[in-house]
């Protein structure tokens, strides 16, 4: 079993689904909020390997949904720069696992990494439905439209529409 760093938004839910999935196959998840880590350009850049800038991103957050930021036309050290600024640019969860580093959460590459198969046979029904889904980033469900369960600094704002109901 390994142990996972893991950078998230705190409250999000699909960041939460990510981590029950992680300690459903006996992962020791240590989190970290990713919006307030003093991170600097190389440890950040650690994270996203050989991966285009593009992927680097959170399509979710503010800047890119309204255009200000165009991921697919930023350079390296601009992206950084972007995403050094203003965290919610930066694509969720960020993992380290020994010296090993990921961004997203996609669930192949996370299962061929650590392993996804669930410690204990109760935990399987619930891991089986998770690992179906698609956990990367915010995911919410209940017929949510992406637009409306973010709020207006990128993050999830599931708890918040429920209670205006």
């Amino acid at each position: 079993m390994a142990r996972v760093i893991f950078y998230e938004k705190p409250g999000c839910k699909g960041g939460t689904r990510q981590k029950v999935l992680l300690t459903a196959a006996g992962h020791e998840v240590i989190t970290y909020n990713l919006l307030t880590e003093p991170w600097t350009v190389e440890r950040l850049r650690s994270f996203f390997g050989d991966r285009p800038v593009s992927e680097w991103f959170n399509r979710s957050a503010p800047q890119i949904k309204s255009g200000e930021v165009v991921p697919e036309q930023l350079d390296e050290q601009t992206a950084l720069f972007l995403m050094l600024r203003e965290p919610l640019l930066i694509r969720r969860p960020l993992l380290q696992v020994g010296d090993r580093r990921e961004v997203g959460f996609d669930v192949e590459t996370v299962d061929a990494w650590i392993g996804l198969k669930p410690v204990d046979e109760s935990f399987r029904a619930m891991s089986e439905s998770l690992m179906s889904q698609n956990l990367q980033g915010c995911a919410h469900g209940n017929g949510h439209s992406h637009d409306h369960h973010h709020d207006h600094q990128g993050g999830c704002n599931h708890h918040a529409q429920q209670e205006h109901r």
